[in-house]
């Protein structure tokens, strides 16, 4: 009989949140908007599918370096630097099968068993299984809800044990859509230098912002650098997620650890895909502000429509695809409110307690991954049902 290993039996069940109820409701033939799923809308910019052809013709075809062709590593450097100010060399950069494995490997490098590892509720449920399967205990420590999911010290501090070795930063925040300040990333690399922890960053929407708001890396603030793991993806702002391309960032003391997981599991990324990263990094800024631009006015109407339904405030969301409404006005729990709003308005949002108890009263909508006009005929049945409560 098969047996598994005890990092597959004694680690938490995977929660596909709504995605299984929408697949089989599906099947039905019903007419269904998603709206639960982070995935971008927009079709990758011509010119990068171009030049991945183009390499791929060119007979990049090949074993890359370990870490990810120089080429593109010595533009994610520039990037860095102009964007995050984040001084770091070539080889201080791993390009990765998207932020996934990035994630899995800096868990996988630098968590033992019997660490605990912090992740701020509401959390980003993928990050769980990878944690537990290196062996950790995750400990969920709360944001400030009440002043709009921000982050506050004694929250966190009051969740750090002799056995803390990690705190896990996605910023901008999924499920929130907050922008964490400079002051609030202060807190975090004060804790973390304070009581000696790894701060691994997830920084995928860091492209996706509105109405002004700047992003800040948390390695560039005072004593981080040698103490975080950033972690980037071309998967949102660029729209590849297909792709599965990503890349970290940590200092060459950890990186050494961190690619011998990642040699051992795929050796190393897709060689002429690369070149498309490659062409993202270095084409116009004209198509990335367009589709961000896209978003902003999906974001917009979402955020009017919900706020006109009854029982239901939404807060504008600083960055990223989501919104994060309260629909504690409703009585209604958020997967009560998810399963009755797809059986019937069809639409498929994501119930704000997939994301930790902090969100019961919430739901997630992705604003990013239909038509402006699917977008107008969801915010249409959604005000339907909330009228006809």
């Amino acid at each position: 009989m098969t047996r598994f290993a005890r990092r597959i039996t004694q680690t938490s069940p995977k929660n596909y949140g709504m995605f299984e109820k929408a697949m089989a409701k599906a099947a039905t033939g019903a007419d269904l908007i998603h709206l639960e799923l982070g995935k971008p809308f927009h079709d990758t910019p011509d010119h990068i599918k171009k030049a991945a052809a183009d390499a791929l013709w060119a007979g990049k075809v090949h074993y890359s370096d370990m870490r990810g062709e120089h080429a593109l590593r010595a533009a994610l450097k520039d990037k860095l630097a102009s964007y995050n100010k984040l001084d770091v060399s070539a080889d201080e950069i791993l390009v990765t099968n998207g932020l996934t494995q990035a994630s899995y490997a800096a868990f996988m490098a630098l968590l033992d068993d019997g660490d605990e590892c912090i992740l701020l509720e509401p959390f980003y449920p993928q990050h769980v299984n990878k944690i537990e399967m290196a062996g950790a205990k995750v400990v969920l420590a709360p944001l400030d809800r009440e002043a709009g999911f921000r982050i506050r010290r004694d929250l966190i501090e009051a969740k750090i044990t002799k056995r803390t070795r990690m705190l896990v930063l996605v910023n901008p925040a999924n499920p929130t859509g907050r922008v964490y300040s400079r002051a609030e990333l202060q807190v975090i690399a004060d804790l973390a230098i304070e009581h000696d922890l790894v701060v691994v960053s997830d920084e995928v929407y860091e492209q996706i912002l509105f109405d002004g708001v700047e992003h800040t890396s948390i390695a560039s603030l005072p004593g981080m650098k040698a103490r975080t793991v950033s972690m980037f993806a071309f998967t949102k702002a660029y729209a590849m997620d297909g792709w599965r391309l990503g890349y970290l960032v940590a200092d060459k003391a950890m990186m050494s650890g961190i690619m011998k997981i990642t040699m051992n599991e795929v050796t190393h990324v897709n060689t002429f895909i690369q070149y498309g990263a490659l062409a993202a990094v270095t084409g116009p800024a004209e198509v990335l502000d367009a589709m961000v631009d896209d978003d902003r006015r999906k974001r917009d109407l979402v955020v009017q429509r919900l706020n006109q339904m009854p029982g239901v405030i939404c807060a504008a969301p600083e960055g990223t695809i989501y919104a994060f409404p309260d629909i504690s006005g409703t009585g209604l729990s958020a997967q009560e409110a998810a399963d009755a709003i797809l059986e019937k308005a069809g639409v498929v949002v994501e119930a704000g307690s997939f994301y930790g108890a902090s969100g019961n009263s919430h739901l997630r909508v992705c604003f990013g991954s239909e038509s402006y006009e699917r977008i107008e005929e969801a915010m249409d049945r959604l005000g339907t049902f909330f009228n006809n409560l």
